[in-house]
């Protein structure tokens, strides 16, 4: 048995060990997660040696990016950043490229949310390393914005791809991540366990755009972590729909001084399941998080959006908000879902900046009487209202107008809107 084999038996292991989420976590109360078996898969949640066996038959990968893993890679605007950007498709399964993959990845926490970490690394097969450098020969010379695109495939039923983006010194990068629905043909849902790490250096600027929309029996759980570096900054706007399982969790550290984030969620669960938990950790002076999301819901939909953020004693001048909402949005026929909003602080310094809130009702009436005076049927006046709000809310994250439209965003939050309101149209229907 190779390192790489004993690595991934060692992780399942531990699980053994440690146990699944327990159904009572405080965490993940109210929306449970899926046993330990579905994220391991049928080969790989037995006992050892038939898991040892399953390790040992796993073909090697092919050769090609998107085969080995998913991941395909490509310019935004047809920009060229010749020399800047490295980018590395390891297999995990040969103890070279696994070793190269994970170097420097810290182990997961020991946590309720970390067990997604320790059955990610029994189960990742491949990954993508993705470094963002300076201009080549001046390294210290400011040069044009990165602009990205990642697109990922899923590849199995079953699978924990791996993504480790590293924005040097000084560099900034603009990246959009959009994660497809596997092809319509196939025969059941895809299970999938993401983990993205994230460091930015000083003075790094990574604004990244995060499009997830599984399919409806799909079961999904990406972790995001990013550790930010003096003076570095990290914008995540999030356009997620829901499924038979949709857990978005980013955790940040905040621990060096002036450095700062801001986080948006536009979340859609129509008849369906999702959640959005935001960590965010102060630990350094003049450090500076916003933590905004609005979420839709329709039918029997269970939505929910839990934002926590620990403010470390030292923290001299941290400044914190949190801005939830939630609004249901089936009509007087759109059935009951369940929408839960969790604002949390943990303050442990006194000169600091601090405000947290969380707002859940109906679309206003008045913006929708307004909208039907202009000649708009309801659905095209909810549509208009929707995207309105939505609108402002990705721009209070990405704030750059050109950055929106190179992302397309528009065209981005008006299909995840269209798509939302007409299944909840279907949905109050049926």
């Amino acid at each position: 048995m190779n390192i790489a084999r004993a690595e991934a038996l060692a992780a399942r292991d531990h699980l053994a060990i440690t146990g699944w989420i327990p159904r009572r976590s405080e965490a993940f109360r109210h929306l449970p997660p899926p046993g330990l078996e579905v994220w391991l898969g049928k080969a790989l949640a037995g006992d050892e040696p038939a898991a040892a066996a399953a390790l040992a038959a796993s073909a090697p990968l092919p050769s090609t990016p998107l085969a080995t893993t998913g991941w395909t890679l490509h310019p935004l605007g047809g920009a060229v950043h010749e020399g800047r950007v490295d980018a590395r498709w390891l297999d995990a399964s040969e103890p070279g490229q696994r070793a190269e993959l994970f170097a420097g990845l810290t182990l997961p926490a020991d946590n309720d949310a970390g067990r997604f970490g320790w059955a990610h690394r029994a189960t990742c097969r491949a990954g993508l390393r993705l470094r963002i450098g300076g201009a080549p020969g001046l390294p210290n010379a400011p040069a044009e914005t990165v602009y990205l695109m990642l697109r990922h495939q899923p590849q199995g039923e079953v699978e924990a791809p791996l993504l480790v983006i590293d924005v040097q010194a000084g560099v900034r990068c603009v990246l959009l991540e959009m994660h497809e629905e596997r092809a319509a043909n196939a025969a059941a849902g895809v299970v999938q366990n993401l983990d993205v790490r994230v460091t930015l250096a000083s003075r790094a600027t990574l604004q990244h755009v995060r499009v997830v929309t599984p399919g409806a029996d799909d079961r999904v759980a990406h972790l995001v972590q990013a550790r930010l570096g003096t003076e570095a900054h990290y914008d995540q706007a999030l356009i997620a729909s829901g499924s038979a399982y949709h857990l978005q969790r980013t955790e940040i550290e905040l621990h060096a001084a002036q450095a700062s984030t801001r986080m948006a969620g536009a979340l859609f669960a129509a008849s369906s399941s999702l959640e959005q938990q935001v960590h965010v950790s102060h630990a350094g002076a003049a450090t500076v998080s916003e933590v905004e999301a609005l979420a839709l819901a329709s039918g029997n939909a269970r939505a929910v959006v839990n934002a926590y953020t620990r403010i470390a004693p030292g923290s001299d001048g941290a400044d914190v908000r949190q801005r939830l909402s939630a609004i249901p949005t089936g009509g007087s026929a759109g059935g009951q879902p369940k929408l839960v909003l969790r604002p949390h602080l943990e303050i442990h310094h006194d000169q600091v900046q601090a405000v947290h809130g969380a707002t859940w009702g109906a679309l206003p009436e008045d913006a929708l009487f307004y909208a039907r005076q202009r000649g708009l049927d309801e659905r095209s006046a909810r549509t208009l209202i929707v995207a309105g709000m939505l609108t402002a809310l990705l721009e209070r994250c990405i704030a750059d107008p050109e950055v929106m439209q190179a992302l397309e965003m528009k065209t981005l939050l008006d299909g995840a809107v269209h798509q939302h309101l007409r299944a909840s149209t279907e949905t109050s229907h049926a």
